[in-house]
């Protein structure tokens, strides 16, 4: 096939691909609306309707959501009963109903996956050049990273996939968002990127954010979380069918502890790939100096996980502003400011 003819097929792939994410936030989205909470939750959020909820309602409300999306149930069982919580025989309609609607998110967000990847590695052929030396193909491979970290994570631990809809409903915004605002038509690199370092540094750029976006997201999460957890509640809400705050934590900040050394090596290869190129390891440049403030938070997310009277909201608000400067760096330097890096067009 023609450069021509593999472009056009990557283009039409991309909108195929946007189809699926969005049929996937449609299942994630039936789930939350139409999946049954746990009679479990349900009694201990009333049980803390008179005040500030006991210690036990935040407990049977964290240990039911992750236990009841654990494993899918088996036709006419259910879990263990508790006592004085309501009749366990309730339960395994609206488990396997939540289960096969997030089964089906996860399914349609693979295959747009796959669509995803077809996109790039069509540009690849078509061209002759590692897929990502624009802002568009480099949008479009960090945003397949970060449904490729959401799709693992949920894999590992399955009370994840509920929040399939507040991974994969970005998802869908992003590349609308990408496709009509940073498209660019197929064709070989500019001069200054025509280098081996493009492939070693923007491939580990890419990678580390598409998991910081999971991350990011698991924080957001934690955050709202975290705030239903600690309120009186005596109706079912959308809160109680999501991961606990902990898990949520947890898994913000495993996202990160991988991305970061990932993260630490684009920085580097950039530094290398800038002394060969322009003799100098580090300039200031706007992108290397929003790079070093990302690293920097991201530096700083970490240590506060990890110190007490830090851990909790201040770190993940740490881990949000972290991924808020990522974001910045890659709009800012492309479209807004002027430097060494503003080569890259849309």
């Amino acid at each position: 096939m023609t450069t021509e003819a593999l472009a056009e097929l990557s283009d039409q792939l991309f909108t195929t691909a946007v189809a699926a994410y969005a049929l996937a936030a449609l299942a994630f989205a039936a789930e939350l609306a139409f999946g049954r909470r746990s009679a479990a939750v349900a009694v201990a959020v009333t049980s803390g309707h008179a005040g500030a909820p006991t210690a036990a309602a935040v407990a049977a409300r964290s240990l039911t959501a992750t236990a009841l999306t654990a494993t899918p149930p088996a036709p006419g069982s259910g879990p263990a009963g508790v006592a004085g919580v309501g009749d366990p025989r309730d339960e395994p309609a609206s488990t396997r109903r939540r289960w096969a609607w997030s089964t089906l998110g996860l399914a349609l967000s693979g295959l747009g996956a796959v669509l995803q990847f077809g996109v790039l590695a069509l540009r690849g052929f078509g061209t002759g050049r590692a897929p990502w030396g624009n802002m568009y193909e480099f949008g479009t491979a960090a945003v397949l990273i970060g449904v490729l970290a959401y799709l693992v994570t949920a894999l590992r631990v399955p009370v994840m996939r509920h929040i399939g809809l507040f991974v994969i409903g970005p998802v869908v915004v992003s590349l609308v968002l990408i496709g009509f605002f940073l498209y660019a038509e197929a064709g070989p690199l500019i001069a200054a990127l025509r280098s081996d370092w493009l492939i070693v540094h923007v491939s580990a750029a890419i990678l580390s954010f598409g998991v910081f976006l999971v991350s990011a997201t698991a924080s957001a999460l934690f955050l709202v979380q975290r705030r239903q957890e600690s309120r009186p509640r005596s109706t079912p809400g959308l809160w109680d069918r999501l991961p606990s705050a902990v898990a949520l934590d947890r898994v913000a900040h495993r996202a990160a502890v991988f991305a970061f050394p990932i993260w630490t090596f684009a920085v580097v290869a950039g530094a290398i790939w800038a002394e060969s190129a322009w003799g100098r390891f580090w300039g200031w440049d706007p992108k290397e100096t929003w790079a070093f403030i990302s690293w920097v938070a991201y530096a700083a997310y970490l240590h506060a996980r990890s110190t007490a009277g830090w851990r909790g909201a201040p770190a993940a608000w740490i881990n949000l502003v972290g991924f808020g400067s990522l974001v910045f760096n890659l709009l800012f330097v492309n479209l807004v400011s002027t430097g060494l890096h503003s080569y890259g067009g849309v």
